[in-house]
């Protein structure tokens, strides 16, 4: 009868999907988001000012494991809170519509850049910041981004006729909306949705860090979650204040 070995490599157990933990906490996230939203206002702005302040404490928490002093840290504090508090400023100044827009430019341009990059492969934009971006992926959630705001324009077109002598009308809506600009405005903000995100992630490679912090299970940090959004939020809501500006 043979001898049993003295040692057995340890079996290892296979990983635990956090699917269940994902989906848990993104239910969460939308029920409270959404009720929000439904009671707008005040509410919604002190949602949005709450979701700017963790984002700031969290964009603390990385830049103080990059800077090696503290005087290298004051600078990086001070691009923070320009950064997030214009960002969430833009939010609670522009109205709700806008902000449901914007909002679907950044899910769109993730969604679309997620299933093209998954699909399509290719070559990576900045692998040493975000290895799984590639640039098949950027250019998906630009067209994806692109129809989400020519169907916004659209939708906006269709409600507008709604007010006119004949009622609403899916030809005088298409006679109305600007396709073609809508998807370019589209398009070039998923870019910059993407910058946003790799901007999180440049931060995150420097502190050594996989997420922002641990505060959602599953999807890390409210950083995570709104890195592309910020920069569109910049813009979107800037544009919309400087054309209120004489009207």
């Amino acid at each position: 009868m043979d001898a049993e070995p003295a040692f057995a490599p340890p079996v290892a157990e296979p990983k635990k999907s956090d699917l269940l933990v994902r989906v848990a906490s993104a239910v969460v996230m939308l029920a409270i988001a959404g009720t929000a939203f439904w009671f707008g206002g005040l509410a919604l702005d002190l949602f949005v000012a709450a979701v700017a302040f963790g984002v700031f404490v969290e964009y603390v928490m990385l830049a103080s494991k990059i800077a090696t002093t503290p005087a290298a840290l004051v600078p990086m504090v001070i691009v923070g809170a320009i950064y997030i508090g214009w960002a969430g400023l833009a939010l609670a100044v522009m109205p709700e519509p806008l902000m449901l827009a914007v909002l679907g430019v950044v899910i769109f341009t993730d969604t679309g850049a997620y299933f093209t990059g998954r699909s399509l492969g290719g070559p990576k934009i900045a692998p040493k910041i975000s290895p799984s971006k590639t640039w098949s992926g950027l250019a998906g959630g630009m067209a994806a981004a692109g129809i989400w705001a020519a169907i916004v324009v659209l939708s906006a077109g269709y409600l507008l006729s709604a007010i006119g002598p004949t009622g609403p009308s899916l030809a005088s809506a298409l006679e109305v909306a600007n396709f073609g600009v809508a998807a370019l405005v589209g398009a070039t903000l998923a870019v910059f949705a993407q910058a946003g995100d790799f901007y999180e992630s440049w931060l995150k490679r420097r502190a050594g860090v996989k997420d922002s912090s641990r505060l959602i299970p599953g999807h890390g940090g409210l950083f995570d979650r709104v890195d592309g959004l910020l920069p569109v939020a910049i813009i979107a809501g800037t544009a919309w204040a400087a054309s209120q500006v004489g009207a």
